[in-house]
């Protein structure tokens, strides 16, 4: 009989991350949480038992990722799993159950490190799996509320009338949402929602430690229920001078206050809009259908990646169909891939309500409809947090 391989033979052969899925639209998700964090991501499809089978003669990777959606004793599958890998592997599951009691049946009883149930999204993947994957003191978790960062790659692309409708379906879902308009000069976010902005936010972001929380409840404009909008009007023959550490400190305040803080950035960003680009758990690119929306959409996708591992942007085409646009399979082309969301043209619904202050209420349905992808991706899903620790805790006594 051979010797066993010497421990560091062993550590060499070791997947950084394998994961078993039983689905496209899940490894879609995975691969874009979690590509730009680490490298050596490996996705097969199956399920918990295919992982059983595989690994009963292949090395246990640091980090296993597990599919148990539609198996008839999910439970049983995880043990059976346990008995193939080594105990110091880390196991993150994804499955179809969503009762707050079987995710606390599997992170403290089995000792699963955590679980989501689907649909997975890249932001759930990189907030909830993204810590456990990268080694301690490459990655920090960001605490507090969500960070939103959306812009247009270009002029008139939409990425305002995004950014307001994306705070207003946030805030439909019972969540606390601050919408952050960064134009600081001729910036449309109060104008479009009938209200008017203040110049606290120059004073925020000017001298930084005048900002306090009380100092953000008087520059915050209610819109409604639980959404608050921060938007400046300065004169154009005035040019603000934020300092060094002014968007990170703006930054800290509404994650304390908010659960989501949609941020309404200009483009090309300036070093203020990069550290907020930096800070950003997703980024949303909007794009029009001509050529040169989809070229400085990848212009701007490229250039939101080198400044931020996160996540990967989020393309969103607006105003699809429109009259002498490019067509759907002549943009997916040009990008080289489909864009992630894609929003119709609303010619009669949004220009009006725009220019009444009304968008609260344009575009509908139909509105509410194109951006759900949107919408779902940035709100994501998990249970109820619960201690991690081995899967191997049970075989161990622990």
């Amino acid at each position: 009989m051979n010797p066993p391989p010497a421990p560091a033979a062993v550590e060499a052969d070791r997947a950084a991350l394998l994961a078993f899925v039983a689905d496209e639209e899940s490894e879609a998700a995975i691969q874009a949480g979690l590509a730009d964090m680490m490298a050596g991501v490996q996705i097969r499809r199956g399920t918990a038992r295919t992982a059983t089978r595989a690994l009963a003669s292949e090395p246990t990777p640091r980090v296993l990722l597990v599919d148990i959606s539609g198996l008839e004793d999910p439970i049983r599958a995880l043990n059976e799993l346990a008995t193939v890998c080594t105990p110091d592997v880390r196991v993150l599951v994804v499955g179809d159950r969503s009762e707050v009691s079987f995710y606390r049946e599997l992170t403290r009883d089995l000792g699963v490190d955590e679980y989501i149930y689907k649909p997975l999204t890249r932001s759930n993947v990189s907030a909830l799996f993204g810590p456990l994957v990268v080694p301690s003191g490459e990655k920090t978790l960001q605490r507090g509320g969500q960070i939103i960062a959306v812009c247009g790659a270009r002029g008139g692309a939409g990425a305002t009338t995004v950014a307001i409708h994306l705070a207003l379906q946030l805030e439909a879902a019972k969540r606390h949402v601050a919408l952050l308009d960064l134009h600081l000069r001729g910036g449309t976010t109060a104008m479009m929602l009938g209200v008017k902005g203040s110049n606290g936010l120059r004073v925020a972001l000017e001298e930084p430690d005048r900002a306090d929380a009380l100092f953000l409840d008087r520059m915050a404009v209610t819109i409604q229920g639980r959404l608050r909008l921060i938007a400046a009007e300065e004169p154009f023959d005035v040019q603000p001078n934020p300092a060094p550490d002014a968007a990170p400190r703006l930054l800290e305040l509404l994650r304390q206050r908010f659960s989501h803080v949609v941020v309404d950035l200009p483009m090309p960003p300036s070093p203020l809009e990069r550290q907020v680009l930096a800070e950003a758990r997703s980024q949303v690119v909007v794009f029009g259908p001509d050529l040169a929306g989809i070229r400085d959409a990848e212009a701007v996708r490229k250039l939101m990646t080198s400044i931020s591992s996160m996540s990967q942007p989020i393309l969103v085409l607006n105003r699809a169909g429109v009259a002498g646009g490019l067509k759907l399979p002549l943009v997916i082309e040009g990008l080289g891939r489909r864009p992630d969301v894609v929003i119709p043209d609303l010619p009669r619904h949004l220009p009006k309500a725009a220019n009444l202050g009304q968008s609260a209420g344009a575009a509908g349905a139909s509105m509410r409809k194109a951006l759900a992808p949107l919408t779902q991706e940035i709100v994501g899903t998990r249970a109820e947090p619960a201690k991690r620790s081995s899967i191997f805790r049970w075989l161990l006594g622990r």
